[in-house]
């Protein structure tokens, strides 16, 4: 039987919970997961857990060490879910196009928990999985190692980030979004032009561009970056073909 903090197979109890249902790791992670999706980040507890699951508490240990044991691993099916059903397509910028959506659209979808687990190594199979996956596609591209590092290392953060700031900004109440729109529209416009020359005179494009999200234009710079150190190593590759080519063989 595997350890529930490895990237192995989740354990699973045999035994009904007092409401009939068969305790695993699954179903602990996914009513946790239910849990902070409907009470925010506190609704997280042993004991509000082990209701929810019609289990006495202690339960829980069975399975974690303990809440934030559980916590990641509530993390790693945010991962999970957000490269559940994609398939390559054999295009690099499409397949990393439609990977930082997914992570940005999990992360968006969760706040709560997207807020609590960015930061943090999982250790778990969805992590392990999509690490493998992301860096497979840019290896497969032909970037170098360090290069395919540095790039999945991008584009995780990107896509996280960005979810987990939208998801702030729609939680916000009306007013408080109208009171930011009020700076762009109205408070900024109004600056003087000889201490603000520029702020002052792009106002008109601010105004409608604050109210957009940027991930799509991010992503796309991302991508064409990314294409361009692609590009420099397949030349520097070229070059050093044609050098060596040019070499005349060693006398025998």
């Amino acid at each position: 039987m595997s350890d529930s903090r490895s990237p192995g197979a989740p354990r699973r109890r045999r035994r009904p919970s007092k409401q009939g249902a068969i305790l695993s790791e699954e179903l602990i992670v996914e009513t946790a997961l239910r849990l902070m999706k409907e009470h925010g980040t506190g609704g997280l507890s042993v004991r509000r857990l082990g209701a929810a699951l019609g289990a006495d508490p202690t339960a829980l240990y069975r399975y974690f060490a303990g809440t934030d044991d559980l916590l990641l691993a509530v993390g790693d099916l945010l991962i999970g879910r957000s490269l559940a059903g994609w398939q390559p397509t054999g295009d690099w910028r499409q397949d990393l196009r439609a990977i930082g959506h997914r992570i940005r659209d999990s992360y968006l979808d969760c706040p709560q928990v997207a807020a609590l687990t960015m930061y943090r190594t999982t250790g778990r199979r969805h992590e392990a999985t999509a690490i493998n996956t992301i860096l497979g596609v840019l290896r497969g591209a032909g970037f170098p190692d360090e290069e395919a590092v540095r790039l999945y290392h991008v584009l995780v953060e990107q896509g996280m980030s960005s979810g987990t700031q939208q998801a702030c900004w729609a939680a916000l109440p009306p007013a408080a979004k109208q009171a930011d729109f009020r700076i762009w529209d109205e408070i900024y416009p109004a600056l003087p032009t000889e201490t603000h020359p520029h702020l002052t005179a792009l106002s008109p494009l601010l105004q409608p561009e604050m109210r957009r999200n940027s991930y799509d234009y991010a992503l796309e710079l991302f991508l064409d970056a990314a294409a361009a150190r692609l590009e420099a190593v397949r030349r520097g590759r070229a070059r050093t073909r044609r050098t060596r080519s040019a070499q005349p063989l060693s006398a025998i």
